[in-house]
């Protein structure tokens, strides 16, 4: 269910509200999610491998199409139903959807018309008619009583009455509640979809059940709870021999077709036959003789004893009037001479011959007088004749337009044999239905309305479609499009006529560089057809030619165009299309041949104007460099070249410069070049001394034993050295590795760093008794020393507070700090972004200005240069 019903998740659905007079359109959310949730819900918790989707699914999709394209009409009446119209549905087959006010007068008109032909045919009163009449659903037929008449407006699972609310969320018609309706097949569950038009899906719920032949079990929707196995039935058939040999079926095995060579009844044939056949009579009499001995069974095949001989005991004549006992059975019963008597066929006359043997005559003979069926004509004839006359009946038949005709008429006249003809209130089809009374029924038809893809279509009844628009599809349109955004193109919705204009900008590049900043004016592609619910009988085979585009205009960019020496601060703002050169009358500034230094002529053309780099352009006329060189060395060194100013790299420097090891012991001499040319690691190995470190470790008072090394020491917390390790009172003393000494302080919580060098090692070693002797007496010593203080011990006022509730107060006063402190941290957050944008608009501001007054002050003087002189 997962893959095919996940499509009604994927397709967005809403209803809208249209009102016919003003084209006022109001529109609601979407639904069909809401609708649909609890049954995915349950169909995905219960079973992921059920992928058929339900064709009752199907019928709610395909009303809240209608719905959501405006679609949704009354078969009778042909209006729209708006979500405010109270309606009625049908709940037998169609499900359809009818306003209150059409389907009660339908209804009405069809009960009464239905009582009024049951009094003109029946022998029942009017009243009797009027409380049997039925009428029928418009669309399906369906018959109703006319009880069933509906009174009042429900919603579609019938639980509310006048369901109507200004809820958008609530699908019009419906009490927004679980529909909570029993499911077919009687499965004992209930429907678990929000109230909804149309029928109730099958049962999503998971329970055991097997096979039809009770081989295979397994857990299944109780909707689809009956399955086969595909294996053989192999139930026992009715014969008791033979199994069924069909794959797993529902309801009996059929009957047994085994062959075989069975007897008969009788057992005188035998034949081959099918096992279901194997009871058969053949054609043969039995001729056996009876118990009498005289006469022979003439019975067909048959099973058991023949039985008495018929002739044997009490027998009668032919008419039976006279009886004969004791008579033998071979003789043969005298007749008796009386009239026969026996009631003919007609079933109103007897027999007029004498006693005889054999059936009396077929045809009653005797001449009656007799009415004709309409009852005008009488007249004598016999018995086994019927008398009709030639008049024709002129009473009007059920559809009360055209008279029976029929001859010798009995009253009964039949139904009209003729079709209606009458033009429905589709106003396309006439009525296919036999001549009626009373209006017809709605045109059966639907029509189909699509999209341009025709991926998305609804149906409408016939006769409204020309008021429909086409439904919204949801899918991209398959037109690529020919601007050169094709790629970039934002896709849209499938639609009918012309695409939208592409909204990008152009973006073509021209020659100069720079790009179109207009709407783009490209080609655009042939345009679909409009929406017609009529097409052109001629078809035009000339498909639609694409619309050309137009040409970018000129480049109307304004850019900052430099003099013809390329000099900064003298560029000019002009047309990028507009190729004028210009001299700023400045220094030349060009870069000299030796390529350190600049010219210092007058502004002047340059031989190559294309390069824009230092490097690649070429002097006129410059002149020559002759200062030192004054290059940075490549490897870098802060040695100046001793040159003079020259292109290309500067010969390798050989000063010789001074490093000292990474112990600080001693101090190397290296040339320049060599030293630089060194990478980091060798440079490392080259500035060590090779003696040891003799540098103090952190940890401890030792000197590190390691070869001369750069950086830190390694390992400090390994340190071998012996330390003399005391009591707290320095009277036991021992022997320890200082990596020990260092471990037993961290133990202890403290940091071997922290150790002055005097009282490293001490107090490691526990104190014995003669330890704590001597420092009982060196205690009262000391309190003997001190001044004896009454100490009074002040009475605690606080009250006694639990631990949880103190340590639930430090973690609340922590959290109200911690939230300040977060809203302090973002204030002034926001207040250094504001500081550093307005500081970095106004100084966009200020600079913009400052470079349009330079210009214009540039500009001003180079009016006044050419009023001095004429000739530039």
């Amino acid at each position: 269910m997962t893959s095919t019903v996940v499509n009604y998740q994927h397709h967005l659905l809403s209803d809208s509200d249209t009102d016919s007079d003003n084209g006022h359109t109001e529109s609601f959310p979407d639904l069909s999610n809401s609708i649909f949730k609890p049954y995915l819900e349950s169909a995905n918790n219960q079973l992921s491998f059920a992928t058929s989707s339900s064709p009752d699914l199907s019928k709610i999709q395909s009303f809240l199409n209608s719905s959501s394209s405006g679609a949704l009409s009354c078969l009778i009446c042909l209006e729209r139903i708006r979500p405010s119209d109270p309606t009625w549905h049908c709940s037998s087959l169609c499900f359809s959807l009818f306003h209150l006010i059409c389907i009660q007068s339908w209804a009405r008109q069809s009960s009464d018309l239905s009582a009024a032909l049951a009094a003109s045919r029946l022998p029942i009163t009017a009243e009797k008619a009027a409380e049997s009449s039925t009428w029928n659903c418009p669309k399906c037929r369906s018959q109703y009583s006319k009880s069933e008449i509906p009174k009042h407006y429900f919603c579609f699972c019938g639980k509310l009455k006048d369901p109507y609310s200004e809820d958008p969320w609530i699908l019009p018609h419906s009490c927004g509640e679980v529909c909570n309706r029993p499911l077919q097949h009687n499965c004992g569950h209930f429907c678990l979809l929000l109230c909804h038009p149309g029928p109730c899906p099958s049962c999503p719920k998971l329970v055991k059940s097997s096979c039809f032949c009770g081989k295979v079990h397994e857990a299944r929707r109780c909707g689809f709870k009956n399955f086969s196995c595909n294996k053989s039935c192999s139930k026992p058939l009715d014969c008791g021999s033979h199994k069924c040999l069909q794959i797993c079926h529902d309801g009996a095995c059929p009957p047994c077709k085994a062959r075989a060579v069975y007897r008969c009844q009788c057992g005188r044939v035998q034949q081959e036959r099918e096992c279901c056949e194997r009871d058969f009579r053949c054609e043969k009499e039995c001729k056996r003789l009876l118990s009498c001995g005289k006469h022979v069974c003439e019975k067909g095949c048959h099973t058991g004893e023949c039985g008495d001989c018929p002739l044997q005991g009490k027998r009668t004549c032919p008419c039976g009037k006279r009886e004969y006992e004791g008579m033998p059975c071979d003789v043969v019963v005298p007749m008796c001479g009386a009239t026969c008597d026996k009631t003919l066929s007609c079933g109103l006359h007897r027999c007029p011959e004498r006693c005889h043997r054999g059936p009396c005559i077929e045809t009653c003979r005797i001449v009656i007088a007799k009415l004709c069926r309409c009852r005008s004509l009488k007249k004598e004839v016999p018995c086994y004749q019927d008398l009709a006359c030639e008049r024709k009946c002129q009473r009007m038949r059920d559809c009360g337009r055209h008279a029976c005709k029929r001859r010798c008429c009995d009253g009964d006249c039949p139904p009209c044999s003729e079709f209606c003809g009458k033009r429905l209130r589709c106003r396309n089809h006439k009525c296919p239905s036999p001549c009626h009374r009373g209006p017809c029924a709605p045109c059966p038809l639907m029509v189909t309305i699509s999209c341009a893809c025709g991926e998305t279509r609804f149906e409408v009844p016939c006769g409204t479609e020309m008021d429909q628009k086409p439904p919204k599809c949801r899918k991209s349109c398959h037109i690529t499009p020919l601007c050169r955004h094709a790629s970039n193109c934002k896709p849209h919705k499938c639609h009918y006529g012309a695409c939208p204009a592409c909204r990008l900008i152009c973006e073509e590049e021209y020659p100069c560089g720079h790009k179109c900043k207009l709407r783009c004016h490209g080609p655009r592609p042939p345009p679909n057809p409009e929406f017609t619910l009529k097409p052109k009988k001629k078809k035009s085979n000339n498909p639609s030619e694409p619309t050309p585009g137009s040409p970018c205009p000129p480049c109307p960019e304004l850019v900052w165009r430099s003099c013809v020496g390329e000099h900064m601060g003298a560029e000019r703002m002009m047309v990028c299309s507009n190729r004028a050169q210009f001299s700023c009358e400045n220094l030349c500034g060009n870069l000299l041949p030796c390529g350190n230094h600049f010219c210092t002529k007058t502004c002047h053309a340059l031989k190559n104007q294309s390069s824009s780099s230092f490097e690649g352009r070429s002097s006129k006329f410059c002149e020559d460099c002759n200062l030192p060189c004054q290059k940075e060395r490549m490897p870098a060194c802060p040695h100046p070249c001793p040159l003079r100013c020259h292109p290309g790299e500067c010969p390798n420097c050989k000063v010789l410069i001074k490093r000292s090891c990474h112990c600080g012991s001693m101090v190397h001499v290296f040339e320049c070049i060599y030293y630089n040319t060194l990478s980091d690691k060798e440079q490392i190995t080259v500035r060590s001394c090779g003696g040891p470190c003799h540098r103090k470790l952190p940890n401890c008072t030792h000197l590190c034993p390691e070869i001369c090394h750069p950086g830190q020491c390694p390992s400090p917390e390994k340190c071998c050295k012996k330390i003399n390790v005391r009591c707290a009172c320095q009277t036991l003393k021992k022997e320890w590795q200082c990596q020990d000494v260092q471990a037993a302080y961290r133990n202890t919580g403290c940091d071997p760093k922290d150790i002055s060098k005097n009282q490293f090692g001490v107090g490691l070693l526990p104190c014995n008794s003669d330890c704590k002797r001597k420092v009982k007496v060196v205690d009262s010593m000391l309190q003997s020393r001190k001044p004896k203080v009454l100490e009074e011990k002040e009475p605690s006022t606080e009250k006694h507070v639990g631990k949880r509730r103190k340590k639930r107060d430090r973690v609340q006063e922590t959290k109200q700090a911690s939230r300040l402190q977060k809203i302090f941290t973002t204030v002034k957050r926001v207040l250094l972004f504001l500081i550093i944008l307005v500081a970095v608009i106004a100084s966009s501001y200020y600079g913009y200005k400052g470079l349009l007054k330079l210009s214009d002050w540039m500009n001003e003087v180079e009016a006044q240069r050419q009023k001095r002189h004429p000739r530039f």
